[in-house]
Formats: C-alpha cells, structure tokens, sequence
C-alpha cells in the first residue's frame, strides 16, 4: 500500500522535508544559545549592580583583563578628572533617541589612569553632529563610584576632533598620549563632590528574559509538524490509491450495477417471470422484453 514512498517522487519529499526539521532544529538551539547568554547578563547584572562598592586595590586586575563574570560590579575610585582628555562617543543611542556618550580618563591617587563613562547627550540642535553643550567634570579631588564595563573593539571609521567612534581604550590612550588601563572602563554610577550639571544617566540593564524561550519552543514544533504532514499526505495517497484499485477491479469484472456498502459490485436484480397456466400481461411481457435486452 505504501510503495510508492520509495518513488523518487516521494523520497524528494522526505528530503525536503528533513531539511527543513533540521533548519528548525538548528534555529530552535541558536534561539536556547541566545537565552543562555541573556540569563547570564540577568545574572551579571542582578549579583553586581547595586552590589557595595569594592576599592580600586581589589579592583584593579579587573580594569587591566575584565571578567565577565564581574562586569557592572561597583567601584570605589579616588583621583581627579583629566578634563582636557574628555571625548564624546559618536552614534550611541537611548532608548531610541540617537546621542553620544561623555567619556573623560580618571587620574587616580595611585598614578595610574582609567576611563569614566560620565553619561549620555542627546544630538543637538545648533551644531549638526555635536551635542549643544558637554558638562564639564567636578575639579579637584573627586570619588567617583563606577561599573566595570568592557572595552570596545575598534570600528574602522573616523570620528571628527574630541570624539571617539567606540570606547576603544587602546585608541583612545594613544590619542591622549599617555597610558590607560585598557582591560575596562566605568559607568559612573556617582561622583562626589558632585558636579552642577551633568549628563544624563544610563538606566537599569533590562532583567527580562525576552521571548528566546518561545521562539525555540516554535521552531521545534515546526520541525515536528513537517514531518506530521508528511506523514498525513502519505496516509491520503494510499488512500487514494485504494479507492482507484477497487474501482478499476469493478470495471475489469464489468458491473454496472450499483454497489454494496463495502464497495464491491452487486448483482442486478432479476424481474420474476409470469406466472404459468394465465396469459401474460402486458407489464409481463413488457419485462420479459426488458429482461432479454439486459436491462
């Protein structure tokens, strides 16, 4: 009954429909991939954000080589802003809204120098490609309490004077002409004392999950459902194909007749012949006549 799977037809069939399963499969497990590294973010940020503030001894390792795993963890600096060094950060949107970001190099008691990310602009409106105004920096002896974030990769595009494509460390040290430690920088999470005006503070990192879980549950299911429907056009084909057997073994045997229940020919029903020892009738001898036609 079910020969006709092993036509070429029908193995074409079942390829296709194996290679879609496994393109389900394969995107199924990138969309498990991705919610595996945005449940470690959500743990990162929900162990380190608002954690206590570590001094920058017990820190310092981090600002040369960051561990991922202590990424926005908070960081008690004491030193003073290099204001001439200050940068924005092209092309750095919130929430939707296109701006920059303020980054200025942190001298600190030690001698040795980090990046602080002060916060956020919005583009401006006197001058195409620059911010209105850049707060400046508190003078003098300042802590600042910052989260570890990681250096940026290098973007092959130039930046006009004072800005930065990315938060490169490593360009940027080589820009201001003296050393930084290159492994992390900080998002100021404070600063005191603090300054008259400042940027704009980042929010909170997001702590949903998103939709990983059910786009992977979706793709999966796709993948089962191919094979379903393969398998329920196959079940429709034999079917089909034993319906025209049956009607071509009808045909072969010649009825004509109607036919049973079960589908198999019935006889045709015979007329009774008259009655012996009267004269037919006229029906009588009408289906006798019909009777010797075949009808």
């Amino acid at each position: 009954m079910y020969r006709f799977l092993f036509s070429s037809k029908w193995l074409g069939y079942l390829l296709l429909a194996a290679i879609f399963a496994t393109a389900c499969v394969f995107l199924g497990r990138w969309q498990m991939d991705r919610r595996a590294e945005t449940l470690a973010e959500i743990n990162r940020v929900v162990s380190n954000y608002s954690a206590t503030p570590i001094p920058f001894a017990d820190a310092r390792d981090q600002f040369v080589r960051l561990d991922p795993e202590r990424e926005w963890t908070q960081v008690e600096l004491r030193g003073s802003y290099d204001t001439a060094g200050q940068r924005i950060v092209r092309n750095r949107p919130l929430n939707g809204q296109p701006g920059y970001e303020v980054v200025v190099p942190f001298k600190l008691e030690s001698g040795e120098t980090v990046v602080i990310d002060r916060g956020w602009l919005p583009i401006g409106n006197k001058t195409p490609g620059r911010p209105d105004s850049v707060p400046a920096p508190p003078a003098g002896k300042v802590t600042v309490v910052a989260r570890l974030k990681h250096t940026e990769p290098e973007l092959n595009r130039g930046a006009p004077d004072g800005q930065l494509a990315s938060i490169d460390l490593a360009a940027y040290s080589a820009q201001l002409g003296y050393p930084l430690l290159t492994g992390a920088y900080g998002q100021l999470a404070s600063e005191t004392p603090p300054a008259a005006d400042m940027p704009i503070g980042f929010p909170k990192p997001s702590t949903e999950e998103g939709t990983h879980l059910s786009y992977s549950l979706q793709w999966f299911a796709f993948g089962v459902l191919m094979f379903v429907g393969f398998g329920y056009a196959a079940r429709q084909q034999a079917r089909n194909a034993a319906i025209d057997a049956e009607d071509e073994a009808a045909a072969a045997d010649g009825g004509t007749g109607p036919y049973l229940h079960d589908g198999s020919n019935a006889a045709p029903r015979r007329r009774p012949p008259p009655r012996q020892g009267r004269k037919a009738t006229a029906e009588e001898e009408e289906d006798a006549i019909l009777d010797a036609q075949g009808f």
